[in-house]
């Protein structure tokens, strides 16, 4: 006999406590049932249930073979199933968190393409700029930026982006360049209103030496894009990622503050929860993105 059908008879009459309820969830007779057991008893050369006229219960070396079988059941549905899900197409509810800034400026421009290429898929794209929860908020992925906090969490990276200190011309001509990272001191900046770590910005002297500058802002805003604009208007300097000011920059519209300092690095990922595969509209969804910023970062926004 089949040795998977006879550990899948020994363990649903555990589970469901005599041989007639295993016939029922089994779809078989009761006498099917009874001889997998007794051909699975007999191979092994053990008694592995206590048999009366009004209950089954499992002998001790039962209850031991049954936690393993129970797992090597478990491991061959899932098996199975993952052979059925990489065969099937992608479809269903897609729900997506990423930052607002990212999001808008270059998630939301490629989602046509991806919906034309997937139809049975659909997209719900949550803009938010605070770190979310996956699995307990329903979330199937989310796209981050910088280093990944959550180890659990698979993830794959994107591309890249560089973050630069940047300001408008016009500042500059009216409040002077700074030279160093001191004379940030004597400059107005520009925070993200959000962070975690407040208004202080991590940044890399020439020499190599890590900084962390923590200076008043004369302007605090929980949305890149504003911040940007800000700098733009020549309120002050911002401290942005590429993918932000790339085509500020490009127009002349604003500069680097400090161009000697080394360039500052992120990844962009994808993260989605982990397990032994992947959802197809996940999986999907991960290489369009792969292949739709292939040409980007990072500094090529």
């Amino acid at each position: 006999m089949d040795r998977l059908t006879e550990m899948e008879a020994f363990a649903t009459v555990v589970d469901q406590g005599g041989f007639t309820d295993a016939a029922k969830k089994m779809g078989i007779s009761k006498s099917a049932v009874s001889k997998h057991v007794s051909s699975l008893e007999a191979r092994l050369g053990a008694r592995l249930l206590n048999r009366t006229t009004r209950r089954v219960s499992p002998t001790e070396i039962g209850l031991a073979y049954y936690d393993r079988a129970r797992r090597v059941l478990n491991d061959a549905g899932e098996a199975d199933a993952l052979v059925t899900s990489m065969q099937s197409a992608p479809s269903g509810l897609l729900r997506i968190s990423v930052a607002t800034d990212f999001g808008v400026n270059h998630l939301s421009p490629a989602l046509s393409e991806f919906l034309e290429d997937f139809p049975d898929i659909t997209v719900n794209m949550v803009l938010n700029n605070r770190y979310v929860e996956l699995i307990s908020e329903g979330f199937d992925m989310a796209v981050r930026i910088g280093e990944l906090e959550d180890s659990t969490l698979r993830a794959r990276k994107l591309t890249e982006t560089t973050k630069r200190m940047i300001a408008s011309p016009a500042y500059f001509e009216k409040y002077g360049r700074p030279e160093k990272i001191d004379d940030l001191n004597d400059h107005k900046l520009l925070h993200y209103s959000n962070q975690s770590s407040g208004n202080m910005w991590k940044l890399t002297a020439p020499s190599g030496e890590k900084r962390q500058v923590r200076t008043a802002g004369w302007l605090s805003v929980n949305d890149g894009q504003s911040l940007l604009n800000a700098a733009i208007s020549g309120l002050g300097i911002a401290y942005l990622p590429s993918y932000l000011y790339a085509d500020a920059m490009a127009q002349g519209l604003v500069e680097d503050a400090i161009p000697e300092l080394p360039m500052e690095t992120q990844g962009i990922y994808a993260v989605y929860p982990p397990g032994r595969f992947t959802q197809p509209k996940v999986r999907a969804f991960i290489d369009f993105l792969v292949h739709a910023f292939a040409e980007k970062g990072p500094s090529q926004w």
